[in-house]
């Protein structure tokens, strides 16, 4: 019966969404969920509440959707698809990546507004973590994987800790660091500092196999 209705009135305005949407993530990130309410997004929207009504069951419906569209704000993938042999070097590929993503501002606005709404608003953080974080994680993991196969980082990398290390230090230099978080420049700067050291954690060195010829000649 739902879809016998929707059939029979006016083909959804693809365009109206994206206004919609535009509205209601730009009102997360100045007011949070709380002051982004359907009245407000509609007025900025330029439509009637009517019609944010018959695509959304609710603002968080709403703001979910907004949220997943969100992704778009950072599009670093295009970074990674060519991350072989022959592409840039590693820390160059980590810190492009990384700065694009930390520094770009609408990002830490809506992050910070997601993590300030988590506990009220669970599945909202839940929705950008699926459609945000773990699509780019698996993208940078894969090509991490790929140089361990290939002999450029070191067999026993542990790849995962590496990538929570350098997104939990990006994070607290964005969002809480005094000296950076309102501070560009500052924090590539210290995104360059956790990169570096990630990239020594995971390259293959070495004196790893050196060590035991070593001590058998000193022996």
């Amino acid at each position: 019966m739902t879809s016998t209705r929707r059939t029979r009135g006016r083909p959804r305005d693809p365009e109206a969404d994206e206004q919609i949407m535009r509205a209601a993530l730009e009102l997360f990130v100045e007011r949070g969920v709380e002051g982004a309410n359907v009245e407000q997004i509609a007025k900025r929207a330029g439509v009637a509440k009517v019609t944010i009504y018959r695509r959304w069951s609710s603002k968080e419906e709403l703001l979910i959707q907004a949220i997943e569209q969100a992704r778009t704000l950072v599009p670093e993938e295009e970074i990674w698809a060519a991350a072989d042999a022959q592409g840039p070097p590693l820390d160059e590929r980590l810190m492009d990546s990384w700065e694009r993503t930390f520094g770009d501002t609408r990002f830490r606005a809506v992050l910070a507004q997601l993590i300030g709404s988590s506990i009220g608003y669970p599945s909202l953080l839940a929705a950008y973590r699926e459609h945000y974080i773990l699509p780019r994680r698996r993208v940078i993991h894969a090509a991490l994987e790929r140089a361990r196969r290939e002999g450029r980082l070191a067999e026993e990398a542990d790849i995962d800790a590496v990538i929570d290390m350098v997104v939990g230090a990006a994070m607290y230099r964005m969002l809480i660091d005094p000296d950076s978080s309102g501070d560009p420049d500052a924090t590539g700067c210290g995104l360059a500092d956790v990169v570096g050291q990630a990239e020594r954690l995971l390259r293959r060195t070495e004196h790893r196999t050196a060590a035991p010829s070593g001590e058998e000649e000193q022996s």
